[in-house]
């Protein structure tokens, strides 16, 4: 008998993400009581009770603040996202933050909105204030990229394309984001490297205990006078009163964010986006296409990329007879598995285990059914934190 799946959707999801969920064997709402899995954008799922019946969450963006990713570990139970997805949408904005800060935009078109239409002499107003606005061209000057994701590679590039210098600095960065950056991208060593040496900084890294306030009190004078700082990370990235500071004492020459906080609105060379960074037709659906069918993937064969806390694993089906385990990273615990499958007068035809952290999870196809008191027996063991049974019709 084919599985069928109901997922709850908690905010306004593509519909052509949507469609990458069959409706022959998914059910998708608003309002499932007992959800196989979670669909989400920015819904704050914090202090919501999440159903005992929930198998995975999928994060349609890239951020999983929203998300209660540690509780969701404890049982067992992977968080995607979409990294990547959003990462041309946010390079573009980027690219319009420079723009506006090098030639002062906000300053002119808030100029231009007071002038009176009906005043007699507009033309030389217009040329009398425009002095005010006079700005530079991006050609020539250094960005620093603190990050080097899919989204700072693309910035990077952008940047050179348009006769920038590029700094950049990423000290966990992937081999495939080592691949696609630009041989033109001088690396630094350090965040500090990069606020000394470039003219603007863009940051591009999660928020996590690592990366709080990375631009701070302690390292935000080492930046060169007039310089532009962009965050379109998180808000937490960088300190907020340590910006404030810097621009009042005329060393910093503007600060671009997404995220217009109490202690940013308003103020002079602020240009505060109400968090635009993947607000696209384009994003919304990429995102969504993508996490639907790491879902999918994930509910019918245990297949898991992008987690944001499991190991990524991909087995091809080789047995209709699947079982997916998500343990703690403990030692003997393949060996129990096997043990009590051996028991069970079970054959394991293939079987792949992999770890991220404290995590692990393992997928085993054996050569016949698996029955009720098997599952119950793998449940039973120490360190075990969910198994599903994942048969093929």
């Amino acid at each position: 008998m084919t599985q069928t799946f109901s997922i709850l959707v908690l905010n306004q999801i593509s519909a052509n993400g949507l469609k990458r969920l069959p409706a022959e064997r998914y059910t998708t709402a608003k309002d499932i009581a007992a959800p196989d899995a979670v669909l989400v954008r920015s819904a704050d799922m914090h202090a919501m009770a999440i159903a005992p019946s929930v198998q995975a969450i999928g994060r349609a963006g890239a951020g999983t603040n929203n998300i209660p990713v540690k509780a969701m570990s404890a049982r067992g139970v992977p968080v995607f996202n979409a990294p990547g997805a959003n990462a041309n949408a946010v390079k573009e904005l980027v690219l319009a933050g420079m723009f506006m800060a090098a030639r002062n935009l906000p300053g002119a078109m808030r100029f231009v909105a007071g002038l009176d239409p009906a005043m007699a002499d507009m033309d030389k107003a217009v040329e009398d204030g425009k002095k005010h606005f006079a700005g530079y061209e991006l050609a020539g000057h250094t960005l620093g990229v603190i990050g080097l994701g899919k989204i700072g590679c693309l910035v990077a590039d952008a940047a050179i394309k348009l006769g920038m210098n590029v700094l950049g600095y990423d000290p966990e960065i992937t081999v495939d984001a080592a691949w696609s950056l630009p041989s033109q991208v001088k690396k630094a060593s350090s965040v500090a490297e990069v606020l000394k040496n470039a003219h603007f900084v863009t940051l591009h890294v999660p928020l996590l205990d690592a990366t709080r306030n990375t631009v701070n009190a302690g390292n935000i004078g080492l930046m060169k006078a007039g310089a532009v700082l962009l965050n379109f990370s998180r808000e937490g990235i960088v300190n907020d009163d340590a910006v404030l500071d810097a621009l009042n004492g005329k060393h910093l020459g503007a600060y671009v964010c997404d995220f217009p906080s109490a202690a940013l609105v308003g103020q002079e060379r602020v240009i505060a986006l109400p968090h635009l960074g993947a607000s696209t037709r384009e994003a919304e659906e990429n995102c969504a296409i993508m996490v639907a069918d790491q879902l999918r993937e994930y509910l019918e064969h245990g297949n898991i990329a992008n987690a944001v806390n499991f190991p990524n694993v991909a087995m091809a089906r080789e047995s209709a007879y699947r079982v997916a385990i998500a343990n703690a990273n403990v030692p003997n615990m393949l060996g129990q598995i096997s043990t009590a499958m051996a028991q069970a007068g079970l054959n394991i035809h293939n079987m792949v285990n992999k770890s991220r952290g404290d995590m692990a999870y393992t997928v085993v196809d054996v050569e016949s059914p698996v029955g009720e008191g098997v599952l119950a027996a793998l449940r039973a063991i120490e360190g075990v934190l969910a198994v599903r049974y994942l048969p093929q019709p």
